[in-house]
């Protein structure tokens, strides 16, 4: 027989009504409706005109080392343990000799106001609040003194790009150190810039310049514009200003001579923590740990330099074999998710540097995009590793991740 109708009563109703308040910002509500970085590079791209987005979406040549790395991570299977007692689940560790509360931190990155005028400043005052290290880089938008000021609490590292003027180098790095800076970075995948084509199809410069394009992006990104034209000049913190492109800027100041030797001298001056950041073979893994460093990045510079670079969640195992043992190992390129900072801590490494993340955030909400893209991580971590029956990321092995392979090498 079909089910008696009648007339719904109110009392019936009420449980089913659940009307959230409405927010009145605007920005807040959609940051609280992204569920996923991918859900903030949507929201960042709306909200930031083309040529600033494309520099930090974008990547060297084709983008195939970029695609490749984001695949890398999608490429692995999980194996979790059951009936654990995963109620409390801890994501904190010491890395480079201090604790962190995520192992997670935030890469170095350029020009990082053109993202959105809150540029470094928002992003170390996030990393502050959540308790992970900010990585600040020498192409910097805020200065080494800027950024200590903002979140004097924070975990503060910096990022050196070696110029052939080797005593203005050493100069950024008396700062660094006396501004608390405990780690430096040294990055060595640059001995020339790659060849980043977004950019140079957008005719980026810094600060940007008016064209009939920017011109016509201007009226579909007013907020953009409006905070760019009413706030300091945009402009190199750390170095001098300059009105050419990105590509003539760092043609000037990347050194292609340099080499171990001078990577060892650059080591004897620095008091702090030492890292080498952009290592992509077992073999110079090895000859950086002889050095005596602290830490290695695993990086090909987010796909930034040379394009089909191999992929440094691929070559972590290896790399752990060799000198896991040694020092510490941190990876970086292609994360976009809380599972793919479990799965490299998984197979050895001790933390993890999101750029472009960061910087997905940083453009969709300021300091409060980045927060949201710590918060998302943050869960994401968390739920991952209850799901594999681990409670804290000492527990996590490389038996808990198989990394699926779709291009063999040919023998």
């Amino acid at each position: 027989m079909p089910p008696q109708r009648r007339l719904p009563r109110v009392h019936d109703l009420a449980p089913l009504i659940g009307f959230r308040r409405p927010r009145l910002n605007t920005t807040a509500r959609r940051l609280e409706a992204a569920l996923t970085v991918e859900d903030l590079r949507r929201l960042a791209q709306r909200r930031t005109p083309r040529a600033a987005f494309d520099y930090a979406d974008g990547a060297a040549e084709d983008e195939i080392s970029l695609g490749r790395a984001r695949q890398a991570f999608r490429d692995i299977e999980f194996h979790p343990s059951i009936l654990r007692d995963v109620t409390e689940v801890d994501t904190g560790r010491d890395v480079l000799g201090a604790p962190v509360r995520l192992p997670v931190a935030i890469a170095p990155t350029g020009f990082t106001r053109l993202m959105h005028t809150a540029g470094e400043v928002a992003g170390v005052r996030a990393a502050e609040s959540a308790g992970i290290p900010f990585t600040l880089s020498t192409l910097g938008t805020a200065s080494i003194e800027e950024v200590a000021a903002a979140a004097p609490r924070a975990r503060r590292w910096f990022q050196l790009y070696m110029w052939r003027d080797r005593e203005r180098s050493m100069a950024l790095l008396r700062r660094a150190a006396d501004a608390g800076y405990d780690t430096l970075l040294a990055t060595v995948d640059c001995p020339v810039p790659g060849s980043r084509r977004r950019d140079t199809r957008n005719g980026m410069t810094i600060p940007p310049a008016l064209t009939l394009r920017t011109a016509a992006d201007a009226l579909v990104h007013p907020a953009w514009w409006f905070d760019l034209l009413t706030t300091e000049p945009l402009a190199f913190a750390s170095l001098d200003r300059w009105s050419g492109t990105v590509a003539q800027y760092m043609d000037t100041m990347f050194d292609p001579s340099l080499t171990f030797d001078d990577l060892a001298w650059v080591r004897a001056q620095w008091p702090g923590r030492f890292v080498v950041k952009g290592v992509q073979t077992v073999a110079d893994a090895r000859a950086a740990v002889d050095l005596g460093v602290d830490g290695i990045v695993l990086s090909n510079h987010g796909g930034r330099q040379l394009d089909r670079a191999p992929v440094p969640f691929q070559l972590l195992p290896k790399v752990v074999r060799e000198v896991g043992g040694d020092t510490e190992i941190l990876l970086d390129t292609g994360i976009m998710s809380g599972a793919d900072i479990v799965a490299a801590v998984a197979l050895g490494a001790s933390c993890t540097l999101i750029g472009r993340a960061y910087l997905y955030g940083l453009m969709a909400g300021g300091q409060a995009g980045v927060q949201r893209v710590i918060d998302i991580l943050t869960e994401q971590v968390q739920r991952t590793m209850r799901l594999l029956g681990v409670t804290e990321l000492a527990e996590l092995s490389a038996q808990h991740v198989t990394q699926l392979q779709r291009l063999m090498p040919r023998e």
